[in-house]
């Protein structure tokens, strides 16, 4: 059977920065939509005009009244805003944030009722489009609001490659980041974190780096005292749950040494302590990943970007990666759900020899074989991969599975040879 191209729904952003600019050259590749099936909320009208102001390469919209109608190898649009909606190039405008709105509202809508598969979002303006059902620093609280439920919290993900940084504190005054950072809210972003790096990345042990807040990670308490008092209690906290962190790490020094290669995340204290160095790395084709919620949204890591709208210089790049990105992420949840929908109902051991046999079912051992991963294995599965959905429980340390036990032989070269692999 033919499989399903994933249903992203797209919204239009401030139509007066370059939200459609990325949308049309990303769209203008006929390969995208044989990859997936593109829906955009906006206005086909503003689509054109921009396309002409611009002098975009030629998309073909197709109009459709619901996501439902959408059309596989075309590009679907659905008009949510008023055609008559007047665009002004690189302006703030109260029509530009009501056009932003409508756009998100309608294809939220159709996210919660499962019309479309994810979200992509294009760059709007914080302010313009503030009314009584938007409130919100941004999309990601906005997000959270209408997903979470349950306890259910956001974390901000910037990404590129490997290099995934979140933050324990967002869209606040630096003045208040100090009084904001608990033992009790680090805990809950690692855990999120570390479940969103299994989930949507297929990463199955995260080693999750720590910043710390204060210069020289507060230098043994001389400038500050959170590290000791919050954030490695939280670490330690953290570690118990199932966590693997590491740190604090002093954030200047972090980056500038490369040292976030050997994570597979960071988890930051503020914004511009994780997004400063992130979009010097990655400002072209970094992205915005709402973590923690049900549903995938992912957007450009960059803003309206007024100042140059309406000129034709900006790069889709980074819109182009939030689309990759989004139909990756929702294949990956797909393949994580069905490794742990059913867990290992018996394991047990033949006395009369050294093989571990588990208790699975013919189909799923074709299954994964058909994986290709148990094939160059010696026990014939991988617990590094999606073979640890086989495995119930490990009785002394993980590592001492695939190799050493890392984390023990760290500390035993610390203390007592004094040689510190960090």
């Amino acid at each position: 059977m033919e499989e399903r191209l994933v249903k992203v729904g797209i919204t239009h952003g401030d139509i007066n920065g370059i939200g459609y600019e990325v949308i049309l050259k990303t769209l203008s590749d006929t390969r995208i939509a044989e990859l997936c099936t593109p829906v955009i909320y906006g206005s086909s009208k503003i689509a054109a005009y921009h396309r002409k102001v611009l002098e975009l390469p030629a998309v073909n919209l197709s109009i459709i009244a619901q996501a439902e109608d959408a059309g596989a190898n075309r590009v679907n649009i659905i008009n949510c805003v008023d055609d008559e909606t007047k665009v002004e190039l690189c302006q703030s405008t109260t029509a530009a944030g009501e056009a932003a709105y409508l756009a998100l509202e309608a294809a939220v809508t159709d996210l919660k009722r499962g019309a479309v598969d994810v979200l992509v979002t294009a760059p709007i303006n914080k302010h313009n489009i503030q009314n009584e059902q938007f409130h919100f620093p941004g999309h990601t609280e906005y997000l959270e609001q209408c997903f979470g439920g349950l306890g259910k919290k956001a974390l901000m993900i910037l990404m590129k490659d490997n290099l995934r940084v979140a933050l324990v504190t967002g869209h606040i005054p630096l003045a208040q980041v100090a009084s904001k950072i608990t033992v009790e809210d680090i805990v809950s972003k690692l855990r999120i974190f570390n479940q969103s790096l299994r989930q949507d990345f297929g990463i199955v042990r995260p080693r999750i780096a720590v910043l710390a807040l204060n210069p020289h990670a507060g230098d043994a308490g001389l400038l500050g005292k959170e590290e000791e008092e919050i954030i490695i209690p939280a670490i330690q906290e953290a570690e118990k749950k199932g966590v693997m962190p590491f740190g604090p790490y002093a954030a200047d020094g972090f980056f500038g040494s490369q040292l976030y290669d050997k994570f597979d995340g960071v988890l930051a204290m503020y914004h511009d302590q994780g997004l400063a160095p992130f979009k010097t790395l990655a400002m072209d084709d970094g992205v915005n990943y709402t973590a923690g919620l049900s549903i995938v949204r992912t957007s450009p890591a960059h803003g309206t970007a007024y100042d140059i709208a309406g000129q034709n210089v900006a790069s889709e790049e980074s819109f182009r990666q939030a689309l990759y990105a989004a139909l990756d992420i929702y294949r990956n949840r797909i393949r994580y759900r069905e490794a742990t929908a059913n867990p290992l109902r018996k394991q047990y051991f033949d006395k009369g020899g050294d093989n571990e046999k588990l208790d699975l079912t013919k189909e799923e051992c074709e299954r994964y074989a058909d994986t290709g991963e148990p094939l160059d294995k010696a026990g014939s599965y991988g617990i590094q991969g999606r073979g640890g959905a086989l495995v119930e429980k490990i009785d002394g340390d993980y590592y001492s599975v695939v190799g050493l036990p890392v984390s023990r032989l760290r500390v035993i070269l610390r203390d007592e040879f004094g040689i510190n692999l960090l």
